[in-house]
């Protein structure tokens, strides 16, 4: 007889739907991309196969073993999940998006530089996968997760980025920033201002880069504003 499958908490799911529905409803993912939670040691829940912000309310994802197949119902790309929770105990939550900002720097062979607020939750580094195909293959998905190591951001060149955080919040709120950061530098490359930009030093990174006064959780607030499932003023 077959093992029962694990089944994910009501919360848990409505949670990742919200995270889906606000990648997409700020345009950081569009027909294509997808975000996943841990739900143990073993296994991960990732939001259904399609468009994030049309996926429904009370539209359920599926649960996927960290080590194994990939359930049919998933997408091929999800495999990029597997591998990172694999390496990154600490990881909860991975967001595999398209922002547009990001896939613009990401042909130059560049990634942000922390050059503001945002920029500095990512001193440790954004690296550069330097590779424009899908990651279909369980081979590309271990070098891709070995690549991105312990930083929270990785760019796939021309075709989006990878994040990975300590919670589905996190991860959103990060995603978001990533693309900022994105902005910011492309902004001031064609201000031809590369030179007189100043890049957040170590010290001001970790002094910056704070997650006190409800930093996350309010711009978590934001993403999912007006969400059908959103519970104003709570984090969940």
């Amino acid at each position: 007889m077959a093992a029962p499958t694990l089944s994910a908490p009501e919360a848990i799911q409505r949670q990742l739907r919200l995270a889906a529905r606000a990648l997409g409803r700020h345009g950081l993912v569009h027909a294509y991309g997808h975000c996943s939670v841990r739900l143990d040691a073993g296994h991960f829940l990732v939001c259904a196969a399609r468009p994030m912000g049309l996926i429904g309310t009370g539209e359920p994802g599926t649960v996927v073993k960290v080590n194994g197949p990939l359930p049919e119902s998933v997408l091929g790309e999800v495999r990029i999940h597997q591998q990172i929770y694999q390496r990154r105990p600490e990881a909860q939550a991975v967001a595999r998006t398209m922002p547009r900002h990001v896939m613009t720097l990401g042909t130059a062979r560049r990634v942000p530089q922390p050059r503001h607020g945002f920029g500095s939750y990512f001193s440790a580094g954004i690296t550069l996968w330097d590779d424009p195909q899908l990651i279909r293959g369980d081979a590309a998905a271990e070098a891709l997760a070995e690549q991105l190591g312990a930083r929270h951001a990785l760019v796939m060149r021309g075709n989006g980025a990878v994040v990975a955080a300590e919670s589905l919040i996190h991860a959103v709120v990060l995603t978001w920033y990533l693309e900022d950061a994105a902005r910011m530098e492309l902004e001031i490359l064609s201000a031809g201002l590369e030179q007189e930009s100043v890049v957040l030093s170590k010290a001001e990174c970790d002094q910056r880069a704070t997650s006190s006064g409800l930093i996350f959780e309010r711009m978590w607030d934001y993403l999912t504003a007006g969400d059908p499932e959103s519970s104003p003023g709570q984090a969940s």
